[in-house]
């Protein structure tokens, strides 16, 4: 994605595990800064054609369709990111709901390891994941990753009761729990592309949604984090963002 210096737009990615409370900390965010959203795009996963729900099928038969949702995950979230970018009131700052990273480094990832993906499956996404990547995406400017503990987020998966999420163990958590630490905080798990962007760590085991210090505390930080990373964006005061 070709953008001159101008025109090119901030963007920040929010990763976290099922359940960590992204989808709450992006509303939260969107009121309180002046940004756009691009959320994830499980509307066209769980509506693909006329009757086709792949998020669903995914998650009852996931050795049948490992790699057939995560080459559809990815292709659906580069779609999400330059529609989103192209639009004529499109801010300059983008918050993108996870990414085609986590899907590698994460989900892809223990789909091969647990014996649901086939060792030339998981070759051939690595294969043209990082040409993809590397050619046709924008680097993003920075993550936020909303750390929170397996038992939370199972807890509020458990709560919010999403169809397809049901038969979700929680020992799937504890995995992508594992998988987000390695490529994240550790960096035992990552690529050249985007080893070195920086990364806000939110403690998320505190309920938020309706905790206004908590929710403070968070904004304070991605304000800083923001002005940190790109002197060229100024994040609204907080008399600003009230009005917001």
């Amino acid at each position: 994605m070709q953008q001159s210096s101008n025109s090119k737009k901030m963007l920040l990615i929010v990763e976290g595990n099922m359940g960590a409370g992204k989808s709450t900390f992006l509303t939260i965010l969107k009121k309180r800064l002046d940004l756009d959203i691009i959320y994830e795009p499980t509307d066209k996963w769980q509506n693909v054609g006329a009757d086709g729900n792949i998020l669903d099928l995914f998650y009852k038969d996931t050795k049948r369709w490992a790699y057939t949702f995560q080459s559809f995950a990815f292709i659906t979230r580069v779609q999400a990111v330059l529609d989103a970018m192209k639009r004529k009131d499109a801010k300059k700052l983008q918050v993108l709901e996870r990414s085609v990273y986590c899907d590698r480094f994460c989900f892809a990832k223990n789909c091969y390891e647990s014996g649901t993906m086939t060792a030339l499956e998981w070759q051939m996404y690595k294969d043209w994941f990082t040409w993809l990547v590397e050619s046709y995406t924008q680097r993003p400017d920075g993550f936020i990753y909303l750390k929170t503990e397996p038992k939370t987020c199972y807890d509020r998966m458990k709560k919010r009761d999403r169809n397809e999420e049901r038969s979700v163990p929680f020992s799937y958590l504890e995995l992508l729990n594992k998988k987000h630490e390695d490529w994240l905080i550790d960096k035992t798990e990552t690529i050249d592309y985007i080893k070195n962007v920086p990364i806000l760590i939110l403690d998320c085991n505190i309920d938020f949604e309706s905790n206004k210090v908590e929710q403070d505390k968070h904004i304070q930080a991605v304000s800083d984090f923001i002005n940190k990373i790109n002197s060229s964006y100024v994040v609204p005061s907080k008399q600003e963002q009230l009005q917001l």
